[in-house]
C-alpha cells in the first residue's frame, strides 16, 4: 500500500476528528518563534527520559502500575513534568535489545503495551504532565530502523554488539530509502497517532497530554564519509515523515529527535538543513560527555573542566542555531556517570551534580532553550544482577538494555541531584 493512500486517509481522519474535538486549542503546546506557548503563556519545562513508561503501564503482572503512579507523583513533586517516552519497539535479533516489543516480526501489534501507553497517558494527564513520544530508533536497543531493514531487505543484519559500529550505523541509515520498511513503519505510526485511549476514551490526536510526536530516537544520516544520496534521503525522510504525521494530527507538535551537530556527521549545515522544513516545529539536541570522550571516568577530577568547556560550547552553538532559525530548542538528552563510573544507587554523584548545575545555569540564561530532559529516570528501579546487565523481566532503571543498569540513571534516592533539579524547576517557574 503506497504512501499516497496514507496521506489521503490521514486527511479524512483530520476532517472527522475536528468535528468531534472537545479540547480547546489553547490547551495544546504550540510554538511562537523561539518559545513554546500553552494557554496563552510561555511554556518552559524540566523533563526526563522515562522511555519505559508504557511498559510499567501494562495490565496485570507484566506491568507495574503501582510503581508507575509512584514514579509520576515523585517526578511531579520535583517539578519534572515532561516525559520522553518510547512509543515503538520492534522484535529484534540483537544481543542487547528490548523484549517484549510493540511490534512483532509478523507485523502484529502488542495490545498490552498499547494499553500500557493508554494508562500512562491517562495518569500523566491527571497530573498535568506532557509526553514526547518517539516512534523509531536509529540504535538497536529497541529494534528500530535496522530491524525494519532486516525484515524488509536482502542484506544481513549487523549487530553492533559484535563490535562494528560503523557498519551498523550505515546499515541502519538504509532505512530512509527502504520503501517497504517505510510503508510498515507508517502503518504503525498511523495506528498509534489515531488510536483512541481505551481508558479515557479520548483519541490520541485530541489529547493535550501529548506535546510532541517524535520521528525517532537520534536519527542520523549515516556515519563516516558524507554521501550525497544518503544525506538527501535523510532530509526527505524527516520532511515527509513529519508531514505524514501532521496530516494525521494537526493538534500536536512534531520533532525529529536528532542529537544536533554530533548526530549530523559533525556538520552544522546538515543539522540546519534537516530542520528547515515547516513540518518540524522545534529543534532537539543531545549531549553525551562520556560517550563523546569529553570526560575520562577513570580521571574525572583531571578531565572535568574539559567536559564543562565542551558542554558549554555545544549548548551555545545550538542555541545560536535556534535563534537564527527562530525555533525553540530542547536539550532532550544529557547524562553523566556517577563518580568513577560506578552503578550502585548509593555511590556518590559529585561530578554529576556539578555537571547538572552547570547545564541548568546555562538553560536559565538562554531564552531559546525551552526545555531539558535529563537521561534518565531510574526512580525506584533496581538492578538485579551483579554485573548490572538487564535481562528480560528485570525492573527498568532508565538505562537501556545494552548499557549497565545505573550508568546514567537518576534514582529516587539521589537527593543531591534531585535538589538541583527541583531548584531549577523553581527558577524557571515550573514548580512553586
Amino acid at each position: 500500500m503506497g504512501n499516497k493512500f496514507y496521506a489521503f486517509f490521514a486527511v479524512f481522519l483530520i476532517l472527522s476528528a475536528s468535528i468531534k474535538s472537545q479540547v480547546t486549542q489553547t490547551e495544546f503546546v504550540h510554538v511562537d518563534g523561539i518559545n513554546f506557548i500553552q494557554n496563552g503563556e510561555i511554556f518552559e519545562y524540566v523533563g526526563t527520559n522515562f522511555w519505559y513508561g508504557a511498559y510499567l503501564g501494562r495490565p496485570g503482572e507484566a506491568g507495574n502500575r503501582e510503581r508507575l503512579r509512584l514514579e509520576l507523583d515523585f517526578l511531579k513533586d520535583h517539578g519534572i513534568k515532561n516525559l520522553r517516552i518510547l512509543g515503538a519497539s520492534e522484535e529484534a535479533v540483537f544481543k542487547n535489545s528490548l523484549s517484549p516489543t510493540f511490534i512483532s516480526k509478523d507485523g502484529a501489534y502488542n495490545e498490552e503495551l498499547l494499553i500500557g501507553m493508554d494508562y500512562l497517558l491517562d495518569e500523566m494527564g491527571k497530573r498535568e504532565m506532557h509526553a514526547v513520544i518517539f516512534l523509531n530508533n536509529y540504535w538497536e536497543w529497541s529494534g528500530g530502523m535496522s530491524t525494519y531493514n532486516g525484515w524488509f531487505g536482502d542484506d544481513p543484519v549487523i549487530d553492533p554488539a559484535d563490535g562494528d559500529w560503523d557498519a551498523f550505523m550505515k546499515f541502519s541509515a538504509k532505512f530512509y530509502q527502504n520503501e517497504e520498511a517505510q510503508n510498515a513503519f507508517r502503518k504503525y505510526v498511523e495506528t498509534l497517532v489515531t488510536r483512541t485511549n481505551s481508558i479515557s476514551g479520548q483519541p490520541y490526536f485530541d489529547d493535550p497530554t501529548i506535546m510532541s510526536w517524535q520521528l525517532a530516537n537520534e536519527p542520523r544520516p549515516g556515519n563516516g564519509e558524507m554521501l550525497t544520496e544518503a544525506v538527501q534521503a535523510y532530509y526527505y525522510w524527516i520532511d515527509s515523515t513529519a508531514g505524514f504525521i501532521k496530516a494525521l494530527d494537526q493538534n500536536h507538535l512534531v520533532s525529529s529527535g536528532n542529537e544536533g551537530e554530533m548526530g549530523s556527521l559533525n556538520l552544522n549545515e546538515i543539522f540546519v538543513k534537516a530542520h528547515q522544513t515547516e513540518n518540524i516545529d522545534y529543534l532537539t539536541f543531545h549531549m553525551w560527555a562520556k560517550n563523546w570522550g569529553w570526560i575520562d571516568p577513570n580521571d574525572m577530577q583531571g578531565t572535568f573542566i574539559n567536559a564543562q568547556e565542551k558542554a558549554r560550547n555545544y549548548i551555545n552553538k545550538h542555541v545560536d542555531v535556534a535563534n537564527e532559525m527562530n525555533k525553540p530548542i530542547v536539550m532532550e538528552e544529557f547524562g553523566f556517570p556517577r563518580d568513577a563510573e560506578e552503578y550502585a544507587p548509593n555511590s556518590p554523584t559529585t561530578f554529576r551534580d556539578q555537571y547538572y548545575q552547570m547545564v541548568y545555569d546555562l538553560v536559565e540564561r538562554n531564552e531559546a532553550l525551552a526545555g531539558t530532559n535529563f537521561w534518565s529516570w531510574g526512580g525506584f528501579g533496581e538492578a538485579q544482577n551483579e554485573d548490572y546487565c538487564w535481562l528480560e523481566g528485570d525492573p527498568f532503571t532508565g538505562d537501556p538494555p545494552q548499557e549497565p543498569q545505573g550508568l546514567n540513571s537518576v534514582f529516587a534516592t539521589d537527593e543531591s541531584t534531585l535538589e538541583i533539579i527541583k531548584n531549577h524547576a523553581k527558577a524557571i517557574g515550573a514548580l512553586e
